[in-house]
């Protein structure tokens, strides 16, 4: 199952213009990612969070350049933080827009989360990124924090506004490139920290920004709230889907169409609710198959070739192979080492 939740189609188009901008085919890696380029086109879309990490891991790969996240973050636009993005808009101040993002920063993605800390006239932003490959995770800290420090001034219309320093846990790129740090930021950059942080001067706080309006900002985070909620229930839909999976399988059923019946939607809306979900049905049923073929050979006397049958699988060799894809054992081999 998908362990990095799902990110928006907005944070990838931020990531495609850079690499559009660096002449990068990103048709290429959206075919070797998995991912279909059509996603662009939609405003409120979701994405398999591994296949957005896989992604990145392509642009760093065909990119070869260190400081990739950093220079990503040129290319950050309102519309890269979804609906997150205009309710920051709507803001009266930058400390206002600041305190939107840890409510809200779910519906961009689960790249990550923020917390806030105020240490007498300072306010720290840290971020704790979710991903957990080595080489994107200090591209992904460098494209937030570059992001929002871009952002910040383009939401305050001054260039020249800038943190107090800013932490990351990265090793430093080397000295000629820590420049480009240093030159972006305008503040002090400390790498090898025991945290990624910007730290801001709380005076920065009350900048007034271009487009403040109340009554628009309310609007926003109300349709903001009815997408988390939306979201929180879809992770709920998972619970649901494996319970009627395994309802089915009880009498050697695995058809798609009848689980989403029985659980009132037609099979093309489950699919796209689980797809944003980050999860696809096959991958729920091969979780469920698994658990209950552990729990056969564990609790039961039936022959291998009945618990083949239960599971749906029409070859007891299909069974064979995919539990010892999954177990490196055979099922003969699983059982024998739990009866020891």
């Amino acid at each position: 199952m998908n362990t990095l939740g799902t990110a928006s189609v907005a944070a990838l188009r931020q990531y495609v213009r850079a690499a559009n901008a660096r002449g990068i085919d990103t048709g290429s890696l959206f075919t070797k990612a998995d991912l279909d380029p059509s996603n662009l086109q939609t405003d409120d879309g979701r994405i398999n969070g591994e296949q957005f990490q896989v992604f990145i891991r392509l642009l760093c790969e065909e990119s070869n350049n260190p400081i990739l996240g950093l220079e990503t973050g040129d290319f950050v636009q309102p519309g890269s933080y979804s609906v997150v993005g205009y309710i920051t808009m709507s803001c009266a101040t930058l400390g206002e827009a600041v305190a939107r993002i840890a409510p809200f920063e779910k519906l961009v993605g689960d790249m990550g989360t923020t917390s806030l800390s105020m240490n007498g006239d300072d306010l720290k932003l840290t971020w704790n990124c979710n991903y957990t490959d080595p080489v994107i995770r200090p591209q992904m800290v460098d494209n937030i924090f570059a992001s929002w420090i871009n952002y910040a001034r383009w939401l305050a219309d001054d260039n020249k506004a800038s943190p107090s320093s800013v932490h990351l846990r990265r090793s430093s790129p080397g000295p000629e490139l820590e420049q480009a740090y240093t030159e972006r930021w305008g503040c002090p950059v400390r790498f090898c920290a025991g945290e990624d942080a910007i730290v801001l001067h709380k005076a920065l706080l009350n900048t007034p920004l271009r487009q403040p309006d109340p009554l628009l900002r309310k609007t926003l985070e109300a349709h903001a709230l009815s997408q988390l909620a939306t979201l929180e229930t879809d992770t709920a839909l998972t619970h649901r889907v494996k319970h009627s999976i395994r309802r089915q399988l009880m009498h050697g059923i695995t058809r798609q169409d009848m689980v989403a019946d029985h659980l009132g939607m037609t099979s093309r809306t489950l699919q796209r609710k689980l797809s944003q979900e980050g999860v696809s049905y096959q991958q729920l049923l091969d979780e469920v198959r698994q658990g209950m073929a552990e729990d056969f050979l564990t609790n039961s006397e039936l022959g291998i070739p009945d618990i083949a049958l239960r599971l749906g699988y029409s070859e007891t060799t299909s069974f064979h192979r995919k539990f010892k894809a999954e177990t490196g054992k055979t099922p003969g081999e699983f059982r024998q080492l739990k009866a020891e």
